[in-house]
């Protein structure tokens, strides 16, 4: 199949970061990142990386201040596991969230999709925190999965368009992260429509580089 999506205008080689749509994808890693504007909320961020794209592809150094180490083979992305971040606050119906719970049931869905639900169970932590340490070394390297990405899109100081990059919320209609396989598939199928916001005359204040973050959800992302 014929497709421009990846394609870095003028160039006509395949972008270092990937956008949103469906895609093949594994984990390297995963944080636990605070947000620059509320030091209670968190986003968990999966750290993907699609299949290797080739010898002319040029990927992103995997550590910038070691070209030793050499490049990405497939292009990657920061993808947050839920559209808004995590934090304990109580609904308008008085029904209480609690951020570490949400945690637990996305690291649960994570679990189920990679078959290392047992592995998950065996974790014990005295904090979050150290909970998500144990999950990064647990699912980090994983085996690729067919994932669904969302994007809430922004324009940089440039004027440029980036992606932020999210999983669509997981419903009785499809999951947004799928084990290669799976039959019958449950997959969310990629809707321009439906997964890409444009929020009409504002800018994000997320960062325009691809570095490392710093390190609110009202529902569950992971209950049917």
């Amino acid at each position: 199949m014929l497709s421009t999506k990846d394609m870095a205008t003028g160039s006509g080689k395949v972008r270092p970061i990937m956008g949103a749509g469906n895609n093949l994808v594994k984990i390297n890693s995963i944080t636990m990142d605070q947000t620059p504007w509320d030091k209670e909320a968190f986003n968990i961020t999966l750290h993907v990386e699609t299949e290797d794209q080739g010898s002319d592809f040029d990927g992103f150094l995997v550590d910038r201040n070691n070209e030793s180490a050499g490049r990405y083979k497939g292009q990657i992305a920061r993808v947050r596991i839920s559209p808004f971040p995590y934090k304990d606050t109580t609904l308008a119906s008085g029904r209480e969230i609690s951020m570490e719970k949400e945690i637990l049931k996305s690291m649960i869905f994570v679990s189920e999709v990679l078959n290392k639900r047992k592995d998950l169970d065996s974790v014990e932590a005295t904090t979050i925190e150290q909970f998500m340490e144990s999950c990064n070394a647990l699912f980090s390297g994983s085996d690729y999965v067919n994932v669904c990405l969302a994007s809430r899109q922004w324009e940089n100081k440039e004027g440029f368009t980036q992606d932020d990059l999210y999983l669509p919320k997981l419903s009785r209609d499809g999951v947004p992260m799928e084990a290669v396989g799976t039959e019958p598939s449950r997959l969310i199928m990629f809707n321009k429509a439906d997964h890409v916001r444009v929020p009409e005359g504002k800018t994000s204040t997320e960062q325009a580089s691809f570095e490392p973050a710093k390190k609110t959800s009202s529902v569950s992302d992971f209950e049917l």
